[in-house]
């Protein structure tokens, strides 16, 4: 064999030793360092050691009175300190880790760390220490109403833990309280995730029930609600959303005995007077309707929805002060909504305060901006342009109302009452075939342009 030949051969046995035995090759050139997780607690006293010690052999948990007393920068985390590689710790300390038992205790002072506790802990219980630590961070802060933080939190629990019930469900809440359309559907794969793990979660069915009924899909929600009580009989949340439920799906008078029964079960809860006020709403029952919406708004809780519903009532009743006075209450509690400020815009409109309508239907839906593609918010944005040309309407600027009925007529080219309006100001702007065209369309669309506004536009088209 040639010189040459016996390089290729070597060449290929060096390359083929290479391919099946890469992790031999790399531990003899470069030794993996043993790697290990902790817990760690440092102190700045012999004495504080001390009282640590005694705290910890008498029971208390490890991970608590770390971020209590511990100086490390892992006490937020519990402690838990990993994976540390033992070449990079001083060598007695090391030496002692690696002589340890799991969950044995070590402690020692050294100039690096300080007066010191160890306790060596699998990699598993590492990970369920700080799933344990952000999903109890994630509830606190959900409770607390932070929204931010207690969604960065749960995310963390769920990555943690994907078999985690609990915690699927904190993280559906979680995106439930960020108040948006969008984070609707991220909700409800949590919910329906947090479902699957655990049958029995009744709050994770009443969340996601709230969030069908969102979707107009009461159906579903009915299906989740009445499972749900069968878990929990009675429960004043689970009724009063089942009456809800009913009341969607064009039952009225089960609506209102399901909200019977949960005021049966707590006198207190004000949301079921609310729906109680929307089921007699659907019964043309205005007088019940009020009384019970005027319960649900007696504890000031800060419910936009409930604000909104009576508002609307009195302003339909020409109660114009009253209804100013609860959609503001509206805005306030919820000042992204946009429906709170569409409404306080038509209010201010009626009472002639027209800058400070157009001011909340800049807030409502800012020109220019479009509102999310589903079908309520396309409807309400049909309607905040609507408004606005009705508000440029009245104070005679034609060609900004032509704009903005146009731009509803862009949305919904059905909407009867934009074709009656921009007919009206085609009208005043001398364009009479135009003015014709949109009062033909509104006519038949049930809106019908005046009388006599209908016959100057048909007089005005007649050849002379």
């Amino acid at each position: 064999m040639t010189p040459a030949r016996n390089i290729i051969v070597q060449m290929r046995q060096v390359i083929a030793f290479a391919f099946t035995g890469w992790t031999l090759v790399v531990g003899l050139l470069w030794p993996q360092a043993a790697s290990v997780y902790l817990q760690i607690i440092t102190v700045k006293t012999p004495e504080s050691l001390d009282q640590a010690l005694a705290q910890l052999q008498s029971g208390q948990d490890f991970a608590d009175l770390a971020r209590k007393h511990s100086t490390h920068s892992t006490a937020g985390d519990g402690g838990v300190w990993g994976p540390v590689r033992l070449n990079d710790l001083p060598e007695a300390v090391s030496a002692r880790i690696e002589k340890a038992a799991e969950g044995e205790l070590i402690h020692f002072f050294e100039p690096t760390l300080g007066h010191t506790i160890l306790k060596k802990i699998s990699p598993g219980a590492a990970r369920k220490i700080n799933f344990q630590l952000a999903f109890d961070r994630g509830a606190a802060h959900l409770q607390r109403g932070e929204k931010e933080p207690a969604l960065k939190e749960m995310k963390r629990a769920v990555a943690l833990d994907p078999q985690s019930a609990a915690a699927h469900q904190l993280l559906g809440q979680a995106y439930l309280s960020q108040g948006s359309y969008e984070m609707l559907s991220e909700a409800r794969a949590e919910l329906v995730q947090a479902i699957a793990l655990d049958p029995n979660l009744v709050w994770a069915r009443f969340y996601l029930a709230r969030i069908y009924l969102d979707l107009n899909q009461p159906r579903k929600a009915k299906e989740q609600l009445e499972a749900a009580l069968t878990i929990r009989p009675n429960v004043p949340h689970l009724l009063s959303l089942l009456g809800e439920a009913h009341r969607q799906l064009g039952a009225p008078d089960l609506a209102i005995d399901q909200n019977r029964k949960a005021l049966a079960a707590d006198p207190s809860f004000f949301i079921a007077h609310y729906y109680l006020g929307r089921a007699y709403l659907d019964l043309k029952n205005d007088d019940e309707a009020i009384r019970e919406l005027e319960e649900s708004a007696k504890p000031g809780y800060p419910a936009a929805e409930i604000y909104l519903t009576l508002g609307k009532v009195y302003f339909q009743k020409n109660q114009v002060e009253r209804a100013v006075e609860l959609f503001q209450k509206a805005v306030s509690a919820a000042p992204t909504q946009p429906e709170g400020h569409l409404r306080l815009a038509q209010a201010y409109r009626v009472k002639r305060q027209s800058e400070m309508a157009l001011k909340e239907l800049s807030l409502a839906a800012p020109e220019g901006q479009r509102l999310l593609s589903n079908a309520y918010y396309q409807q309400l944005q049909v309607e905040v342009f609507f408004e606005r040309g009705l508000i440029h309407q009245e104070k005679r600027a034609f060609p900004q109302a032509v704009e903005a009925y146009t731009s509803a007529l862009e949305l919904n080219p059905n909407h009867g009452p934009a074709h009656r309006q921009v007919a009206e100001v085609f009208l005043r702007l001398g364009q009479y075939e135009r003015a014709s065209e949109h009062a033909a369309k509104a006519e038949e669309l049930k809106s019908p342009v005046d009388s006599s506004l209908l016959e100057k536009i048909k007089a005005k088209q007649r050849p002379d």
